[in-house]
């Protein structure tokens, strides 16, 4: 980790990722299509998170606050506690029961206290922002540190990409993408944003038009584990071509083991989610079905979120 003073660190924590090629996932669009891996996997984090979590550390180092305090399962809080350590802010991260001991390790080995705790993530958050003086939404920063994401794609690809693939959990990859894309003027692009049925709020939020809450996360994908989205997530969706597909936690799991052999990369099923769009002939159907343009238009960006949760022993 960065071992220099909080006022050295003059850039962004997180890394600019590779865009790489995959001559592997072409082969499995028509076209074929040009696939596309942006490699959010190569972040210090192991995820994309580090965008978002990054600037909300940085604005409260400025600002002057003693601690960080997360709620997560697994890949925020490794986050969380990366910047912490970075500003050197202590970190306070509360996990639920079923948080992965690789996450936890890593928070522990990156300086901060976990607690673990019987409740819901809703729960925790409920119980520990009554007792401090500021808390953040984390959808506040991180849709715009997640944009960033888009600032990067846009320098990186050889032209506007026809689709884009990533995986929703609450929200606020989805969010930050949008963002970028209607910054870029990219607004026209569709983004097909996948679940895993068990974590598929954003699903049933979509099909409802109002925001639902899922009882309880039974998905094996974790890290997509949220009962709802992000709030504004619903009123963006009308000004972007966001379509919600759904697979099953077998056929995530499948594309992890898949994506290991074809490109020597290890990810957590809720990864998974988006590799079966290619894997699984999602992104095939949607073309077939009009919902999608001819993907051999423009380049097909396929977001490789990552995550720490993962193994060979677990996907097995």
């Amino acid at each position: 980790m960065d071992s220099r003073g909080y006022e050295e660190i003059n850039e962004p924590l997180h890394f600019v990722t590779p865009l790489r090629h995959s001559k592997k996932l072409s082969q499995l669009l028509p076209g074929p299509a040009e696939v596309y891996m942006k490699m959010e996997n190569c972040q210090p984090s192991g995820s994309y998170k580090i965008r978002g979590v990054g600037r909300l550390a940085r604005k409260m180092k400025e600002e002057g606050y003693q601690q960080l305090v997360s709620s997560s399962g697994g890949n925020a809080g490794v986050a969380a506690a990366i910047a912490s350590r970075a500003f050197d802010i202590p970190c306070t991260v509360y996990v639920p029961e079923s948080a992965q001991p690789v996450c936890i390790e890593l928070m522990k080995d990156n300086g901060a206290q976990v607690k673990k705790q019987k409740d819901s993530l809703q729960e925790i958050i409920t119980s520990f922002t009554c007792s401090i003086k500021q808390f953040y939404k984390p959808f506040q920063f991180s849709a715009a540190g997640n944009s960033t994401l888009m600032d990067e794609l846009k320098i990186q690809l050889p032209s506007k990409p026809s689709t884009i693939v990533l995986s929703v959990g609450g929200g606020g990859l989805l969010l930050g993408v949008l963002q970028g894309l209607e910054r870029h003027g990219w607004k026209d692009v569709p983004v097909v944003a996948m679940e895993t049925y068990g974590a598929h709020c954003f699903n049933l939020s979509v099909k409802a038009k109002k925001m639902v809450a899922l009882e309880k996360i039974t998905s094996v994908a974790k890290c997509l584990g949220a009962r709802t989205v992000a709030p504004h997530l619903l009123e963006a969706l009308p000004q972007f071509n966001v379509i919600s597909e759904v697979v099953t936690d077998a056929q995530a799991i499948k594309s992890c083991i898949k994506f290991a052999d074809d490109e020597r990369t290890l990810v957590e099923p809720g990864c998974g989610a988006t590799l079966s769009a290619v894997y699984c002939g999602v992104l095939a159907r949607l073309q077939n079905e009009g919902f999608l343009p001819q993907l051999t238009t423009g380049p097909v960006v396929v977001i490789v979120c990552g995550g720490n949760g993962v193994s060979l022993h677990l996907l097995q």
